[in-house]
């Protein structure tokens, strides 16, 4: 079993190769390398299958293509790109898709974390990180994931939030936030300068579908008092509720078994 877990993580795809190796060669002097100049994407592949709703597939392709756009990129050979996603996802729940500024693709899998189930029933500790930890063109994900990864990894608490220069709850080191309040869901909105996660939109038009209020909203000092409940979400882990948040002026203390989180567990089982 161990073996087999061995042989599997030493594969990838670059460049229109499936490779068997834990290192990848780049040149010297690839921007990737030097600057962090790539996009890339994470999702996780549902019913082994690209196509499947929850996979969503399309929409991380379209997100990354709205960051090449943006950057005046070349774009990948999308079909050798999808063709290395359906060989990888043999061996992988949970496949990043990396582009480079040539057009160049990477793609890498891993298995879904052990811990995934305890945190998804009983939550996760937070800490509130220095605002200095913004990341940089908070649009796109970038290669450059220096500020959270280091907010992440600069305390003992199990995720990060990031803030504004106010003070202001944006998003988790690794996803959106999400909080319970007044019979509604609260999510901070894109124009803060938040990632436009593909879990987010997923759960907005659920949620609006189920005819739930969502309300994109600045999440200030008194708003996030106010929630009974706060998680994050991103195509990896689902939903993660958060019980306690540290913060400078102390902690704050969530219900992680509310039951507003069970109609949002239910987009995952459809």
């Amino acid at each position: 079993m161990i073996s087999n877990l061995v042989v599997t993580n030493n594969i990838f795809w670059y460049n229109g190769k499936l490779i068997h190796s834990q290192t990848l060669e780049l040149n010297i002097n690839d921007p990737g390398l030097l600057y962090g100049a790539t996009v890339f994407t994470t999702l996780r592949v549902y019913e082994n299958s690209l196509n499947s709703n929850l996979t969503n597939w399309q929409a991380h392709c379209d997100r990354l293509l709205f960051s090449l756009q943006t950057f005046g990129w070349q774009q990948p050979d999308w079909n050798r790109l999808r063709q290395g996603a359906q060989i990888l996802l043999a061996h992988f729940p949970v496949l990043r898709i990396t582009l480079f500024p040539d057009g160049r693709e990477w793609i890498t899998g891993r298995l879904l974390p052990p811990d995934l189930t305890e945190k998804q029933n009983n939550g996760v500790l937070c800490a509130v990180a220095s605002s200095e930890f913004s990341r940089s063109l908070p649009s796109h994900k970038t290669g450059n994931y220096l500020s959270a990864w280091l907010a992440k990894t600069s305390s003992d608490a199990q995720e990060a939030i990031l803030v504004d220069a106010q003070g202001n709850w944006l998003e988790t080191s690794t996803g959106n936030l999400w909080g319970w309040c007044d019979r509604s869901w609260y999510t901070p909105p894109i124009k803060a300068g938040i990632l436009p996660g593909i879990g987010r939109s997923q759960l907005v038009n659920w949620l609006q579908k189920h005819q739930q209020p969502v309300r994109e909203e600045t999440w200030s000092a008194e708003l996030v008092q106010r929630f009974e409940a706060i998680a994050y979400t991103n195509s990896v882990v689902e939903i993660i509720p958060i019980h306690t948040v540290n913060q400078p002026s102390g902690s704050l203390q969530y219900n992680p078994y509310h039951q507003s989180f069970q109609l949002i567990r239910e987009l995952f089982l459809a």
